[in-house]
């Protein structure tokens, strides 16, 4: 008897999508038909979690199956820890696997287990290889030098794109994923990873999509009297160098900007809605998860971007669809993360059951309801910048060393994360088992920067620069625009600017002196090093 064939993977991930922005899943302002489709004919996972509410560690993490502790991946840096990937698992069982656009990977990984790649990131500078800016070059617009919109001090200003729908990012990720499905090897399963940058800021669109949701029509971000409470040391700093304090507060402002969100969405769900059109009658031999690196607080608490612990950045859209697995129409409250996507993938394509950490299980296991309670968790950055949350079904615990400070919320009857129980001593056991689970498991794996004698170890605390200075801001132009202005002649600027202290305050402030982590990290160094070779 011949052996069944495995389904296809197809594999979509967005940048910094909220899970709360699909219409079927409850959100009423927005259009996003065809990911609506796979809420209907698919299972979506209500209480799923990234590893890391930040790009490169979350993917580094989702790719290879492992926490963030263990890859040493923790912050958007170049890791260069290689431990086998999904992709490299999926191509030794017979897939073709290829990717398309945004990864974020370290390119001292190489292709990581893909058979093929499009390359595409945001920044000239992030690949040596970007395929998009070459197309924009062939097609006569290579002198837009910021094609996925202006960053620095426009980075949360709605903008139109430089570029026509055709030629937009969004639009050239599908048609580069279309092209593999129509050319692919149709003798072997494929592996698709289609990744969009967007709804990442900047938040521009071609027209019309740009207007296709109007300032008048958006909600408010949500502003708690007690909202600022909620905020650690990094949603401060995020405010200050993305250029965005004080902008929740200001009313149409911030619905300008949300609507300017919402249209990278729908542009993004169109173009998705062009490759399930493109997958034709395989479509249901095709298992297809859609997912994100993380969300974006969109002005929610007073606050924009990531790097945070509360639901609008930590909590990211799981929606899975192949019939006959994923039951249609069902809404999961089973707390999962990407790390179950390796097991989910590997499982499914028929590999022995596996997953890289026993922080990863099949979603199918969660949908079967043969998961006992379990604990997620998220990190994002280290030592005294440390940030770290675990959930279950109920709770949810969260810890920044930074601020010295917890929180607890009680997920069930406060999902808005409104009241910190943390102080609340009737509360007290379900959060010392929260705290206790997170402390256990770096101190199970020798990870010992954030620990001390079986609790948080005490980093001097440290404070986000005060609002009276224009410290910690951030500049991220693109190289080619200060030869531009070079070019101005008697307009041309003085490139001192650059050196400005006040443009280094973060950096200097993320140079942890010897004495309070240096011989910490290097045994944490260590331990990932270990862990490293022994995955070779």
């Amino acid at each position: 008897m011949s052996k069944k064939r495995p389904p296809n993977i197809l594999f979509i991930m967005t940048d910094q999508l909220r899970a709360d922005c699909i219409a079927a899943l409850g959100n009423d302002k927005i259009k996003t038909p065809h990911i609506d489709r796979l809420v209907y004919e698919g299972t979506s996972f209500d209480r799923c979690y990234t590893p890391s509410p930040v790009c490169a560690p979350a993917r580094h993490s989702l790719a290879c199956g492992k926490p963030p502790h263990i890859t040493g991946c923790v912050e958007n840096a170049s890791s260069l820890n290689h431990f086998p990937s999904l992709m490299e698992r999926l191509a030794e069982e017979g897939y073709e696997t290829h990717g398309v656009g945004k990864m974020h990977f370290s390119s001292e990984l190489g292709d990581w287990g893909f058979n093929g790649r499009d390359t595409s990131e945001e920044l000239k500078g992030d690949t040596d290889n970007d395929d998009y800016w070459k197309f924009l070059e062939d097609k006569g617009f290579g002198h837009v030098i910021d094609p996925h919109g202006l960053r620095s001090e426009y980075y949360y200003l709605p903008q139109p794109s430089q570029l026509p729908a055709e030629l937009h990012n969004s639009h050239w990720v599908a048609d580069r994923s279309i092209d593999f499905l129509n050319n692919r090897n149709s003798s072997k399963p494929f592996f698709l990873w289609t990744s969009f940058i967007k709804p990442h800021p900047p938040f521009e669109s071609p027209n019309p999509w740009g207007r296709l949701y109007r300032m008048h029509e958006m909600d408010e971000p949500f502003l708690p009297e007690n909202g600022q409470e909620h905020g650690t040391f990094w949603n401060k700093m995020q405010n200050r160098y993305k250029y965005v304090e004080g902008v929740a507060g200001n009313r149409n402002l911030s619905r300008a900007i949300k609507a300017a969100y919402y249209g990278t969405i729908s542009f993004i769900d169109y173009n998705i809605g062009r490759i399930f059109e493109s997958l034709g009658s395989e479509i249901d031999n095709t298992l297809i998860v859609f997912t994100s690196d993380h969300g974006e607080m969109l002005g929610d608490f007073g606050f924009y971007g990531k790097r945070t612990m509360l639901n609008a950045s930590v909590r990211v859209p799981m929606i899975a669809r192949l019939p006959g697995v994923f039951p249609e129409n069902h809404r999961c409250e089973k707390p999962t993360t990407l790390l179950d996507l390796f097991p989910t993938f590997t499982s499914l394509a028929g590999c022995a059951k596996e997953s890289p950490s026993p922080e990863g299980i099949s979603l199918v296991e969660s949908v079967e309801e043969s998961v006992e309670d379990r604990f997620v968790f998220s990190q994002f950055s280290k030592g005294k910048l440390g940030l770290y949350m675990v959930a279950d079904q109920n709770w949810k615990y969260i810890y920044s060393a930074a601020d010295l400070k917890e929180w607890f919320f009680d997920l069930n009857n406060d999902p808005d994360e409104l009241i910190n129980k943390a102080q609340d001593p009737s509360y007290a056991k379900p959060m010392q088992r929260l705290k206790q689970a997170c402390i256990q498991r770096f101190d199970s794996a020798g990870y010992a920067t954030p620990i001390e004698d079986g609790d948080w170890r005490q980093f001097p605390r440290t404070e986000p620069p005060t609002p009276e200075t224009d410290d910690a801001l951030l500049l991220q132009d693109p190289k080619e625009l200060e030869s531009l202005i070079a070019e101005l002649g008697a307009y041309a600027r003085s490139n001192d600017f650059l050196k400005d202290e006040r443009y280094q305050w973060l950096s200097r402030v993320r140079q942890v002196s010897q004495s309070e982590e240096g011989k910490i990290s290097s045994q944490d160094d260590h331990i990932v090093a270990e862990s490293n070779l022994g995955a070779k």
